[in-house]
């Protein structure tokens, strides 16, 4: 029988904090004697939006309590960075989610349902292009929309039913391959290209339609067309739902929101990890960090363990303390993960170590409202609108622009406009070397192009932050890659009890890493009830 080898991350030179309980104590797991023996079912290793909805479904959804979360900044949440000063409150991560059944569960576990904000579900999205901001198609306006041409709109209907698209090429395709073969030149160029910009900050000759648009991607797999696949999927959900009618939809979940909108919460995203992390405050260690990046090849190999646990070795202020549990949920990017493994599988290390996370600045400025163009203003001087996205081919160097005020009510004090801009990506990488006021002043002059009076004052800086790192790709080979590290750590090293998650498992988007959440915890869930009983684990406030 095959056992797993304990985790024991070395002494490290530099000793992390262990979290703090409600009581503001500060709080450490036992590793005397009389705690020798305590087990977790779990150590959910990351504090991010994924890790934290594990946790609360874990929580809610299985009844187990017998878990640990280890965060190594002082804060949790990930990258989700909600700030508030002087009547503005902005973001510096993520800006906002689609309102799924997932979220509005998590809202609900968590308790911060009442503090829901929806944007309005009419409001418009814009493309910049050929020198003006249009309108994106939202229904029977695809008609009239002038974003592409009549030619253009004629050679997507045409795609979208299978009468002037190629066959697929038998391997895996890029979203501009895919896009090109299926809708044609306009549709990749004025839409899907900017989308790609905007929401991946990615390079559609590179992103994987299967990984990134995987809901598309299918529709032509099972309909041999987009529209005949949409219809195969409608026909076989109606067939499946009268065999096996779904549960009711949960009472306890606000209305489900109208049309396309976004959601977020009335302080910003940050309430919703917030109201997870108080919730299960109790099984949260803050600044507890498993392995400095730079020791990461220093790791020593332990023993083989005799119970087939892991053991996760932490140093902190209190004492070497060693964490036993029956399974690890890995959350943290790839390339944090890829250093754990090492010196266990180089194979392993080697495919999370080569997913791109390219760099994005969150820029955040403010303008008083009588500076935005005449013709983006509503007869009462409001800006409408959920923001726009900018071509690479348009002469723009910023990504997209959010209209936060306008999409989110309180997100700034009247009479201004609070706009969040994204600027970098995997075509613009040279942002890390630039300075907060260069970004600013690159935004502010895009901003001249499409949105403000050229004459206009220069924009209140209210925000800049940014993100070496930001958005993991999912490239042509995503899924091989991913499937590669499974394979290398729980087949080859026969670590069937640890799991990869976050967000370049489950999805970029938010709402993705909510959803995969719930997932996850039903994996771990199952795997912890078919595993062998052992004892429960001890945490105690420190006296």
């Amino acid at each position: 029988m095959l056992q797993q080898p304990s985790y024991r991350f070395g002494t490290q030179t530099r000793r992390p904090q262990v979290g703090r309980v409600a009581n503001n104590r500060p709080c450490r797991l036992v590793a005397a004697e009389a705690a020798k023996d305590a087990v977790y079912d779990t150590v959910i290793v990351g504090a991010g939006i994924s890790g934290l909805v594990t946790a609360q479904a874990l929580k809610s959804k299985h009844n187990m309590n017998n878990f640990l979360v280890t965060e190594a900044r002082e804060r949790v949440g990930g990258n989700i960075t909600s700030l508030e000063a002087d009547g503005y409150v902005w973001e510096e991560g993520p800006n906002s989610f689609q309102p799924s059944d997932a979220i509005l569960q998590a809202a609900v576990d968590a308790g911060c349902e009442k503090d829901l904000v929806l944007g309005d579900p009419t409001a418009p999205r814009f493309v910049y292009w050929e020198n003006k901001l249009r309108a994106t198609p939202t229904g029977l306006d695809a008609l009239t929309f002038t974003l592409l041409t009549p030619l253009g709109k004629i050679r997507a209907g045409l795609g979208a039913i299978g009468l002037f698209n190629a066959p697929p090429p038998g391997q895996e395709e890029s979203v501009e391959q895919f896009i090109r073969r299926n809708l044609g030149k306009e549709v990749f160029e004025r839409l899907i290209e900017p989308f790609c910009s905007g929401v991946y900050a990615g390079n559609p000759a590179k992103l994987s339609m299967k990984a990134a648009f995987g809901k598309i991607w299918i529709l032509e797999q099972k309909g041999g067309s987009l529209v005949g696949g949409a219809i195969q999927m409608f026909l076989e959900k109606k067939n499946k739902d009268k065999l096996n009618p779904p549960p009711p939809r949960n009472p306890a979940l606000p209305p489900k929101p109208a049309g396309q909108t976004v959601g977020s919460f009335r302080k910003g995203l940050k309430m919703l990890p917030e109201a997870i992390a108080k919730n299960c405050a109790e099984a949260i260690r803050k600044g507890s960090k498993m392995l400095p990046e730079a020791e990461a090849k220093n790791v020593s190999d332990a023993a083989t363990a005799a119970d087939g646990l892991y053991a996760l070795t932490y140093d902190t202020p209190e004492g070497v303390v060693e964490i036993k549990t029956k399974t690890v949920s890995m959350t943290p990017p790839s390339y944090i993960v890829a250093d754990l493994f090492d010196s266990h599988s180089p194979e392993a290390a080697e495919a999370l170590r080569s997913f791109d996370y390219p760099p994005v600045a969150a820029v955040t400025l403010s303008y008083p409202n009588d500076v935005v163009r005449e013709d983006r203003k509503k007869p009462d001087g409001s800006v409408p609108g959920f923001g726009q996205l900018h071509p690479r081919t348009q002469g723009v160097t910023t990504l997209g622009t959010i209209y936060s005020s306008s999409l989110f009510p309180g997100r700034a004090p009247d009479g201004s406009m609070l706009i969040l801009n994204y600027i970098g990506g995997s075509t613009n990488r040279g942002i890390v070397n630039q300075s907060k006021e260069e970004l600013a002043a690159q935004v502010d002059s895009d901003l001249r192009i499409m949105l403000i009076k050229p004459d206009a004052p220069p924009g209140k800086v209210i925000g800049i932050r940014t993100w070496p790192r930001a958005i993991p790709q999912f490239n042509v080979g995503h899924g091989d890659t991913l499937e590669k590290a499974k394979t290398a750590i729980n087949v080859k090293l026969g670590w069937d009890g640890i799991f990869l998650g976050g967000n370049y498992v489950s999805g970029v988007a938010l709402g993705k890493c909510v959803e995969y959440g719930y997932d996850f915890a039903d994996s771990i869930a199952k795997k912890v009830a078919a595993s062998p009983a052992a004892a429960k684990a001890v945490a105690q406030p420190v006296a």
